[in-house]
C-alpha cells in the first residue's frame, strides 16, 4: 500500500492544551476539523501514549491554538518532541490564562476553547469530540498547514501523530545526518557548509538541540 498518497490530505497545524492541577499541558497536533455549524463540535486525535490524552481524559477541557507560517519553529518542537511530563513546554512562550486554561498565543492565527462531549476509540489513537464554547481571532496571519510545515520549513511528523510515516533513507554519496528529537536531516549535498565544519554552537534549526543530538545515517 502505497502510503504516501495519504500526504494529499489537507491537514492544519494546532496546538492542544489543557491543566491538570497548577500544570500547564500540551502537544502539538495536525489533526482537527469541525464538523457540525450548529453549536459547533469539533474533533482532535491525539495518540493513546500522549500525556496530553491522559491528562485531557480527566479535564475535559482544553484549547486549540490555530497555527500561522508566522509561528517560530521552536515552538513546534517544544510542543511537538518533548512530553509535558518532562519539560515545561510554556516556559518563554506567549500565553494566557483563560478560565483557567493556557492559550497559546505565539503567532497563532486564532484560538478556540471547548470541552469534550465523547471520546472515541481509534485503536493507537482517542478521537476527542469537543464542544465549542468560545473562540478569537488573533491576527490575519495565514493558518500554517502541515504541506507548509513539512515542505516549507523541512519539519517530520513526531512518531506519535497520526500522519506518521517512518520514510525511506535515500541512496546518496553524500554525508547525512539526522536529529535524534525531531528527526530533521542535514544533507551535506544540499547544504552550504559540511556537518562536520559547522561551528560547536550551531543548533537544528526545527527544534533547536546542539550538533550532539544529530546521528550519522
Amino acid at each position: 500500500m502505497e502510503l504516501k498518497a495519504l500526504y494529499d490530505f489537507s491537514y492544519g497545524m494546532f496546538i492542544v492544551t489543557t491543566k491538570k492541577e497548577n500544570k500547564n499541558v500540551g502537544c502539538l497536533i495536525n489533526t482537527a476539523m469541525q464538523i457540525t455549524s450548529k453549536n459547533p463540535i469539533i474533533a482532535i486525535s491525539l495518540n493513546k501514549e500522549n500525556y496530553t490524552n491522559q491528562v485531557l481524559k480527566e479535564t475535559r477541557k482544553c484549547t486549540l491554538s490555530i497555527l500561522s507560517e508566522k509561528t517560530n519553529p521552536e515552538v513546534i518542537s517544544k510542543f511537538g518532541f518533548f512530553s509535558s511530563s518532562e519539560v515545561n513546554k510554556f516556559e518563554n512562550i506567549n500565553y494566557k490564562d483563560i478560565d483557567n486554561l493556557p492559550i497559546i498565543l505565539e503567532d497563532v492565527s486564532g484560538y478556540i476553547i471547548g470541552e469534550v462531549i465523547r471520546v472515541i476509540d481509534a485503536e493507537t489513537h482517542d478521537i476527542f469530540l469537543i464542544r465549542v464554547k468560545q473562540t478569537e481571532k488573533v491576527s490575519e496571519e495565514t493558518p500554517m498547514t502541515y504541506k507548509y510545515y513539512h515542505e516549507k520549513l523541512k519539519g517530520k511528523s513526531p512518531k506519535k501523530a497520526p500522519t506518521y510515516q517512518e520514510e525511506r533513507e535515500e541512496k546518496t554519496t553524500a554525508n547525512r545526518y539526522q536529529c535524534s528529537v525531531c528527526g530533521y536531516i542535514y544533507d551535506d549535498s544540499k547544504e552550504e557548509v559540511k556537518f562536520e565544519d559547522l561551528p560547536e554552537d550551531w543548533t537544528c534549526p526545527l527544534c533547536g538541540v546542539g550538533k550532539d543530538k544529530f546521528v550519522k545515517l
